[in-house]
C-alpha cells in the first residue's frame, strides 16, 4: 500500500520537479469528500539545514536520509548530473530497493539511480538532454528517450518538468486505482493520463557526417523528401555501387537511406503542422509521404501520436482541423 513518500534532495536540486511530487502527494485531499487518502510526505536530505536550490533559493530541510528508511515510495529530485551525489543517498536508494519500496526518479534524478547500480539491466528514462548522456555513461543501462514515464519492477523514471506528475500519477493509478488518480488529476486540472510521449518534443538537427559528399547528398534530399529516392539512384550520385553506398550510408548516419528519408519527412510534417495551415493531405504530399495514410502510420510509429494532437498540443485548441 502507498501511504508514505519520502523525497531526496541535495544542493542544487530543481525546485518545479520537486513540486510536480508535491503537488500528487505532499497535498492533504482527504478532506474533500474523494477517495484521495492523506500521504505522509517526507523530504530529506543528507546534511539537514538550509539547501541551495537551482534557481538560487534556499529551503530549510529538517530530516535527514533516515526520513526514507522505511517509506512506500523514495523519489530522487533532479539535480545537476556532473554533481557527486553522497554515497549516503545512493545507500538510500539501495535500501528502499532491496526491500521492495517503489523507487522513483524525476529528470536528472535518473543519474543518482543509474550510480546506485538500480538501472543495471533495466529500462529507464530521463529528460532527452540527457538521454545520450545517461546511455553513454551506464552502458548496461537501456535508455529511452521517447517516454514520458518507464516503470520497470519496482522502478519508475520519469522525463524531464512535467513528465514527473505522468510517473507520480501512473503509481497512484497502479497502488490506489484509476479513481484516486483522477481524482487528483482534477483538483491539479492536468489531465490522468497523456497520450504520446517525448519524442515529439525532441529537436531532432540534421546529424554532421563523416564525408562532404555525404552530407551535400543528405541536405539535397531535404530540399527534395516529395521527389521518390531509391538506393540506385542515390549511389549513382555519389558514383558508388548501391552495396557500397548503402553500407557507408548506415555507417554516416547510423540508418538505413529509407529509414532516415522517412524520419526526415517526419520532421518536415511537424513543421508544417506547426507553421502552416494545410491540411493532412496537403502536408503528406509536401513531406514527401504522397498519402495521409502514410503520414499517419509513420507519424504514430515516430512519435506515438496522431498529426492531429500534434499540431494541437503545439498550436492549441484553435488549430484549425486536418
Amino acid at each position: 500500500m502507498l501511504n508514505s513518500v519520502a523525497v531526496i534532495v541535495v544542493p542544487d536540486f530543481s525546485i518545479f520537479e520537486f513540486a510536480t511530487a508535491f503537488e500528487v502527494f505532499g497535498i492533504d485531499r482527504s478532506g474533500r469528500g474523494s477517495s484521495v487518502p492523506a500521504f505522509d510526505f517526507r523530504v530529506c536530505t543528507p546534511e539537514p539545514g538550509d539547501i541551495r536550490l537551482k534557481s538560487g533559493l534556499t529551503m530549510h530541510i529538517s530530516l535527514g536520509l533516515e526520513a526514507a528508511a522505511d517509506a512506500d515510495l523514495v523519489i530522487m529530485a533532479p539535480y545537476g548530473r556532473d554533481q557527486q551525489v553522497p554515497e549516503a543517498v545512493l545507500d538510500a536508494l539501495r535500501a528502499a530497493d532491496a526491500r521492495g519500496a517503489w523507487v522513483m526518479s524525476i529528470c536528472s534524478g535518473a543519474f543518482a539511480l543509474a550510480r546506485a547500480g538500480l538501472l543495471d539491466g533495466r529500462r529507464c528514462t530521463t529528460h532527452w538532454h540527457y538521454s545520450h548522456d545517461l546511455a553513454s555513461r551506464y552502458p548496461l543501462v537501456q535508455v529511452d528517450e521517447n517516454v514520458l514515464y518507464v516503470q520497470d519492477g519496482n522502478i519508475i523514471s520519469s522525463a524531464g518538468t512535467a513528465a514527473g506528475i505522468d510517473a507520480c500519477l501512473h503509481l497512484v493509478r497502479v497502488e490506489l486505482g484509476a479513481n484516486v488518480a483522477s481524482a487528483i488529476a482534477r483538483d491539479m486540472v492536468v489531465p490522468p493520463h497523456r497520450d504520446g510521449g517525448q519524442a515529439q518534443f525532441i529537436d531532432r538537427p540534421m546529424p554532421r557526417c563523416g564525408s562532404a559528399p555525404m552530407e551535400e547528398l543528405l541536405r539535397w534530399m531535404v530540399g527534395n523528401l516529395d521527389r521518390e529516392h531509391t538506393v540506385d539512384q542515390l549511389a549513382a550520385r555519389l558514383h558508388m555501387s548501391p552495396r557500397t553506398f548503402a553500407r557507408r550510408f548506415r555507417s554516416e548516419t547510423g540508418a538505413t537511406p529509407a529509414a532516415w528519408l522517412n524520419s526526415q519527412r517526419v520532421l518536415r510534417a511537424q513543421e508544417l503542422l506547426e507553421s502552416s495551415d494545410l491540411n493532412i493531405d496537403e502536408i503528406a504530399r509536401e513531406a514527401g509521404f504522397g498519402h495521409s495514410v502514410l503520414l499517419r502510420h509513420h507519424f504514430a510509429k515516430v512519435l506515438d501520436t496522431s498529426p492531429q494532437s500534434y499540431r494541437r498540443a503545439f498550436r492549441g485548441q484553435l488549430a484549425p482541423a486536418i
